[in-house]
């Protein structure tokens, strides 16, 4: 992606600070290819309203779950507009979610149980402590 002319022109810091991220974050997202790098003006890069818009979507996507390689799908589909992809991913991240919030359902359970027990049980070794040995 080339880097057009914006009306945006901030340092490396002021974007990461734009985008509630560290610089090294910055360069990391560079390295891994779903920031650009522009070109230095005066000794200084450069960046404009694309690039805190992207950064913004990354972090975006982050919350959601997606991984760093989804995400460099997602950013793709952006520029292309297939919906149909980015619907599909979506549906898959929710579905990973869901399993994730069953899985995490089952032990708040499992120690709530054990709670109740610890409380109520007879005296000696704690249930909850128990249960954590092999």
């Amino acid at each position: 992606m080339v880097q057009s002319q914006e009306a945006l022109s901030l340092t490396i810091g002021r974007l990461a600070a734009a985008g509630g991220v560290g610089v090294e974050t910055i360069r990391f997202y560079q390295r891994r290819g779903l920031l650009n790098e522009p070109t230095r003006e005066g000794g200084t890069r450069r960046y404009g309203s694309e690039d805190l818009r992207r950064l913004r979507f990354i972090r975006q996507a982050q919350k959601a779950g997606f991984t760093l390689e989804e995400i460099g799908e997602l950013l793709e589909l952006d520029l292309s507009l297939d919906r149909a992809r980015a619907r599909e991913m979506a549906k898959e991240r929710m579905a990973a979610l869901d399993a994730k919030i069953a899985e995490l359902r089952q032990a708040r359970n499992a120690l709530e149980r054990l709670a109740n027990a610890c409380e109520t049980g007879s005296p000696g070794p704690c249930p909850i402590l128990e249960s954590f040995q092999v």
